[in-house]
């Protein structure tokens, strides 16, 4: 396995790669590595002849006061995990390859960047938009992989994806959860044992909600609040939203019809973990759908 630090680097490997007619998939991550981006790089080398993981913190993504001087970092650990699961390259840049002296040019997908995550992270998916666009130019990979814990993320890169004409399939992969349910995180290392415990009102108040639907529930007002009610009755909890959502257009409901998003963000004492379910409501019945 090759790691890169440079653009010029990465556009060279990809040159050979692609005179040699090969594919690339590339499973753009910030690092400190956990099963989650494993089976994005595993998926990507069951697709592709030649997987390019990124492993870049991006500060453009980060807002002020939020944790990117102490997001985990760990390069020598994140290049074992990734030879193991298959990748040819690491591509590693420094901020100043990425953002040169004098940087200007940011990428807004409008709308769907507005809300859940968006509303309280004012600028937070113009730095993903603006990273992942650099990142597509600079590989020029045919597939890339995103995970479905970040599904609002998802969806704002398929959208720039289409409205940019990016010559790359989006490929989405189920969330990977601990064996009590927890979605997996880079962040979960913030958690003491506690808030690890409380940190599982997330997956309760998303499977409570599922389950409701499922039953018969259509009132989208009364899922959120039995979902609120759920996080809450965790010590150390505090909510950022629960959201009935169109899976499609992110937009609130009233009434739950077709796919539906269901959506948590929560501190769990510093920590803000987020996390989702879709559950599918066709002919009024409905049922909980990984895709």
């Amino acid at each position: 396995m090759e790691v890169l630090t440079t653009i010029a680097a990465v556009r060279e490997f990809v040159e050979g790669a692609r005179k040699r007619g090969q594919s690339i998939g590339l499973v753009p991550t910030m690092g400190y590595l956990h099963e989650g981006h494993l089976t994005l790089a595993r998926t990507a080398r069951e697709q592709n002849d030649v997987v390019i993981m990124s492993i870049f913190v991006n500060p453009t993504q980060f807002g002020p006061g939020e944790d990117l001087e102490r997001y985990p970092r760990d390069l020598e650990r994140d290049k074992r995990l990734a030879a193991a699961a298959g990748v040819d390259a690491i591509f590693a840049p420094s901020v100043e390859e990425m953002y040169p002296s004098g940087y200007a040019t940011y990428v807004q997908v409008e709308g769907l960047s507005d809300v859940l995550c968006g509303a309280s992270r004012p600028g937070h998916f113009r730095g993903v938009a603006t990273v992942v666009s650099k990142l597509f130019n600079i590989v020029q990979p045919d597939r890339a992989y995103f995970g479905l814990k970040d599904y609002q993320q998802a969806v704002i890169i398929k959208r720039l994806v289409r409205d940019l004409n990016f010559p790359v399939e989006i490929i989405t992969v189920p969330t990977v959860r601990e064996q009590d349910g927890l979605a997996m995180s880079s962040r979960n290392k913030y958690l003491s044992p506690e808030e690890r415990r409380s940190a599982l009102s997330l997956y309760r108040a998303l499977q409570l909600g599922t389950r409701l639907i499922v039953e018969g529930e259509r009132n989208a007002a009364v899922v959120r609040e039995a979902m609120t009610r759920e996080i809450l009755s965790y010590p150390d909890t505090r909510i950022d939203y629960v959201a009935v959502n169109d899976a499609a257009t992110l937009e609130p409901l009233d009434a739950i019809r077709g796919r539906v998003l269901l959506a948590v963000a929560v501190w769990v004492g510093g920590t803000r973990l987020i996390d989702n379910m879709i559950v599918e409501v066709k002919d009024d019945v409905a049922h909980h759908d990984e895709k």
